[in-house]
């Protein structure tokens, strides 16, 4: 499900020459590098971190921190998938010509809680694949 960014990048995929999907960041980016230029590219980006989380709670936590998910979340998998589709709570007065999610400590995670990392990756992908066909899609990496 989960593939590696294709060439042009990071760029390709702010400009819309790469199409939103579900991504390994590649090894040579760097987490500000992609904060710099989703920034230029008016994308709407958020970083959740992973580092220590080992399984379903946590990794929901975190989203919702990261994301800053409103009072109705529900901490399960289906909240999470209601969440990355709606977006209306991510949303700000200014258009975003997308949105982005930056997964850090992505191996970490997958290592420590495979069952868990593959749900949370069919989640991901089921949301960049809802948001695929819009004005502003949602693309995920996983780094």
């Amino acid at each position: 499900m989960t593939g590696p960014l294709p060439a042009p990048g990071l760029t390709g995929l702010f400009i819309g020459t790469v199409p939103p999907g579900l991504y390994r960041l590649p090894p040579t980016e760097t987490a500000s590098r992609v904060i710099s230029l989703a920034a230029e590219a008016d994308w709407r980006m958020a970083t959740v971190p992973l580092g220590g989380v080992t399984g379903k709670a946590g990794f929901l936590d975190r989203c919702a921190t990261a994301l800053d998910f409103p009072q109705w979340f529900g901490h399960n998998w289906d909240a999470l998938a209601d969440c990355l589709t709606d977006l209306s709570w991510w949303r700000d007065e200014s258009k975003a010509r997308g949105y982005l999610l930056l997964v850090e400590g992505w191996d970490a995670f997958r290592e420590a809680a495979p069952k868990d990392a593959r749900t949370a990756e069919a989640v991901l992908g089921d949301a960049v694949d809802y948001w695929a066909d819009g004005e502003s899609p949602l693309a995920v990496l996983l780094g």
